[in-house]
């Protein structure tokens, strides 16, 4: 049974850094395709960033710079470093996985708050 469990978000001042940690269980990451999804109170859940069995990553265009995606092998793990975050990036996280780029594997999320 696949299972994805978030931890690391809380409340942070902009400009501030936040890592987010998803830990696996019930298959290997390393086989996986991965990402970060986000969704705040009103709007729609966004695609934040993605990593392939390549380790080829991409990011959502605001995040790009600020953000990176990342996984353990050893600790069969995701990561997401967030730096210079913005209030704009408070939203629930949520960390997916799938054996093919559609994720079909959902965590329970992790909330980030921005204060500015």
């Amino acid at each position: 049974q696949v299972r994805l469990v978030e931890s690391g978000g809380g409340s942070v001042q902009a400009g501030g850094s936040l890592r987010l940690s998803c830990a696996a269980s019930g298959y290997t990451v390393v086989s996986y395709f991965m990402a970060w999804v986000r969704q705040a109170p009103g709007k729609q859940r966004e695609l934040v960033a993605f990593i392939n069995l390549d380790n080829k990553t991409t990011y959502l265009s605001y995040v790009k710079g600020r953000f990176t995606i990342s996984r353990d092998n050893a600790k069969n793990t995701l990561y997401l470093q967030m730096d210079s975050l913005k209030a704009d990036d408070s939203a629930m996280y949520t960390c997916a996985a799938g054996p093919t780029p559609t994720m079909v594997y959902w965590g329970q999320g992790t909330q980030v708050t921005v204060s500015s």
